[in-house]
């Protein structure tokens, strides 16, 4: 039996070439998300973002979801998932979802924050 589960991550962005997988020479989250995944899943996982961010960007609720037929607890999911993460992409929670739920069409909202630094001396914080 599948079933589909709806994660919440969150992660800095300055490492990778935004979300989505871009083959294997562009660091992505996408990837490390699913890799994370598919070890806890033991089976390859395939998932599906609300949004996609461009290189840099940092997402503090980003939904996805994804289908398994490994029956872990959300716990699992969740502390499984970061334990092979790196410390930039965390997961904070998964819940089971309904099969007819897709993280992108799904979604009654989205917000976004835009945060332009102006100075003309660089930053070593969030820069």
């Amino acid at each position: 039996m599948t079933d589909r589960w709806a994660v919440q991550v969150e992660y800095q962005g300055t490492a990778y070439q935004g979300w989505q997988y871009q083959g294997p020479v562009k660091p992505s989250v996408q990837k490390h998300v699913e890799s994370a995944l598919s070890v806890v899943a033991n089976e390859s996982v395939k998932v599906y973002c609300a949004g996609r961010t461009d290189t840099g960007v940092h997402a503090t609720h980003q939904i996805i979801h994804f289908d398994a037929s490994a029956d872990r607890p959300p716990k699992a999911w969740v502390r499984g998932g970061n334990a092979h993460l790196p410390d930039d992409i965390a997961f904070r929670r998964a819940v089971k979802v309904p099969l007819d739920f897709h993280a992108r069409f799904s979604a009654t909202q989205r917000q976004y924050l835009y945060c332009i630094l102006n100075d003309p001396l660089r930053h070593g914080i969030g820069a």
